[in-house]
């Protein structure tokens, strides 16, 4: 009996990341996670789950919050990706979201925080001020096993004042 199962040829895979153009030929069932982390060694987007669940992957891809366990790269093919490791200011330091983190103690073990300040990365520039409700709403998708997620709310209100010109003043508990 003849053999129909056949080998996937590689395709080639061009994205900007993070601003800088990376190309690699690829298996075409690689999943962008998996593009990410293995071909161009930013391992900042972190493997949960496999499943959608849990949010540790979550990237930007042309401006949208997306968990790259779910795309394949050749889906990406020609976008814009912006992952943990393009989130700094131009000049290293901390973005407003980065420092809202620190600042509030918005991680404990961490495994969540890369995915976290990506989502809310897209949910502070789909949203400028967003109440407490918004932001926990908008965070949904992205689990976290230890926070508790006040500290991350906080986290996000503390962003979002920054970059609004204000100065974050936590409300008495």
């Amino acid at each position: 009996m003849a053999d129909t199962h056949q080998a996937a040829e590689s395709v080639a895979v061009s994205v900007t990341i993070n601003g800088k153009r990376a190309q690699r030929l690829v298996d075409p069932r690689t999943l962008l996670v998996h593009f990410i982390r293995e071909e161009l060694s930013l391992t900042g987007t972190h493997i949960g789950c496999d499943t959608s669940h849990c949010g540790a992957c979550t990237v930007e891809l042309d401006g949208r919050s997306v968990k790259s366990c779910t795309i394949f790269a050749v889906q990406a093919n020609g976008a814009q990706l912006r992952t943990i490791e393009g989130m700094a200011n131009a000049d290293g330091t901390l973005s407003a979201l980065q420092e809202g983190f620190r600042q509030m103690h918005g991680l404990q073990c961490g495994f969540c925080t890369p995915g976290m300040i990506m989502r809310a990365s897209v949910l502070l520039k789909e949203n400028p001020d967003p109440s407490e409700e918004e932001i926990r709403f908008g965070i949904a998708g992205n689990l976290c096993r230890c926070t508790g997620y006040q500290n991350i709310v906080k986290a996000i209100q503390h962003a979002a004042a920054t970059l609004n010109g204000r100065t974050f003043q936590e409300a008495a508990e």
